[in-house]
């Protein structure tokens, strides 16, 4: 079976269970906020920290691993206060 298929089952299994305890602790109410960004914001930093630490903060690998380039990793990564 393919790495990527279980990693990513994996991940949406933990995005979803997140994703109703979030729902819950609302308790009906509706969200206050575009929930793509918060969502995307809450998973975009560890993603780019997680990466840089696997590489050994190699910026050129660990861009190439997400699928951006550099200077868009480097904008992320100022964007989150990653050093």
């Amino acid at each position: 079976m393919n790495d990527c298929v279980v990693n990513e089952n994996d991940m949406a299994r933990h995005v979803r269970k997140a994703l109703k305890e979030y729902f819950r602790d609302l308790d009906g109410e509706d969200p206050c906020c575009n929930m793509f960004d918060m969502v995307m914001d809450c998973v975009e930093k560890p993603l780019i920290e997680s990466v840089l630490e696997h590489v050994g903060g190699n910026q050129t690998h660990a861009a190439a691993m997400l699928g951006i380039n550099r200077n868009t990793l480097r904008k992320k990564m100022l964007q989150h206060g990653i050093a």
